[in-house]
């Protein structure tokens, strides 16, 4: 028979408690330690990375990194080992900010985080002088940095639908190469100094806004062909917009305009233009075209009613108008003269 003694027991036990301690407590600051720390990070890192690879393509010859319809509120700061990217395609992932690092990916020709939620354009944007397009409607802007202007490659730029948006620094005039602006659906009511000053431009969407009046000096815009300005709250077209020679689509439905100016008629250039739903002072009917009933309006395909648009509210809807509204001033001319002549009558 062994006996042990209580005694004996109880300091085994006690040695192994202490030991079990020690090593729970190595654990533990093995955790908080700065290099587990950093290793949890690579780890995370190395993952991140490797999901980010798996969203490169190469499409055209270019590197193009397209995320759509997942989850990126943030972008990480490991992207940054990508700089090699010519093209960011990110949409409907609820992404909130463009980092500050952007400036680093300088091999950028495409910038497309059309439809997030990105509410400031940051600064170092304007070091991105090889970038061509910048996509960001469908967004929360609510300012353009100035610092935008040294983006002096851009021939691109969309800012559809951010709402609050209602005005553009200055500074953009030196976009020299800008050909393409689209603003529509924003707070603008004016259109920005900026835009008579971009010698490049040549299609400009203004639809959406709330626009009462456009620049005197809007033919400063030379080289612009398409002009779209569509639900707005204009109520009459500047004389000098006969002097747009390179028109060739002007889109003023749903706005205030009461007349059209006489001679725009000779803008020979012009080949689509629409005045659908404007109070204009006079009611013109093209000959062998009648208007759709309510009930008729309801049948036929909307290319059809489209093509209708254009041939009841169209260019020669606009010379009719025009020569409609000269008669009827010739003849209001005459009945006064007449009546200078004979008052008695």
């Amino acid at each position: 028979m062994v006996v042990v003694a209580c005694g004996s027991v109880s300091s085994i036990k006690a040695l192994w408690e202490t030991r079990i301690k020690r090593v729970q407590k190595e654990k533990e600051d093995q955790t908080k330690s700065p290099r587990s720390r950093l290793s949890v990070g690579a780890w995370e890192d190395r993952a991140i990375l490797a999901r980010l690879k798996e969203k490169l393509q190469t499409e055209e010859g270019r590197l193009v990194l397209r995320i759509e319809q997942e989850d990126w509120k943030s972008l990480p700061g490991c992207l940054i080992q990508f700089t090699q990217v010519q093209e960011w395609q990110i949409h409907r992932t609820g992404l909130q900010k463009i980092p500050q690092f952007i400036s680093s990916f300088q091999n950028l020709i495409v910038l497309d985080l059309s439809r997030n939620g990105v509410s400031v354009i940051p600064k170092p944007i304007g070091q991105l002088t090889r970038l061509k397009e910048l996509l960001l409607s469908y967004n929360r802007i609510e300012s353009v940095p100035e610092d935008l202007s040294g983006c002096e490659s851009l021939e691109r730029l969309e800012l559809a639908m951010n709402r609050d948006l209602s005005e553009l620094p200055d500074q953009l005039r030196n976009l020299k190469k800008l050909s393409h602006l689209d603003l529509s659906m924003n707070a603008f009511s004016f259109l920005p100094d900026c835009l008579l000053h971009m010698p490049a431009l040549e299609w400009l969407d203004m639809g959406g806004n709330c626009l009462e009046c456009l620049p005197e000096d809007i033919d400063r815009m030379e080289r612009l062909h398409t002009l779209w300005l569509q639900r707005n709250e204009l109520q009459r077209l500047p004389e000098n917009i006969v002097r747009m020679q390179n028109l060739t689509t002007l889109v003023l439905s749903s706005n205030r305009l009461s007349d059209i100016p006489p001679l725009m008629e000779d803008m020979s250039k012009l080949r689509f233009v629409n005045f659908r739903d404007n109070p204009l002072s006079l009611e013109v009917t093209l000959p062998g075209k009648r208007r759709k009933s309510s009930e008729e309006e309801g049948e036929g395909e909307e290319e059809e009613e489209e093509e209708e648009d254009r041939e009841l509210f169209g260019r020669e809807f606009m010379q009719l108008y025009i020569q409609e509204a000269r008669k009827r001033a010739h003849a209001f001319l005459n009945i006064h003269r007449a009546n200078s002549l004979h008052p008695s009558l």
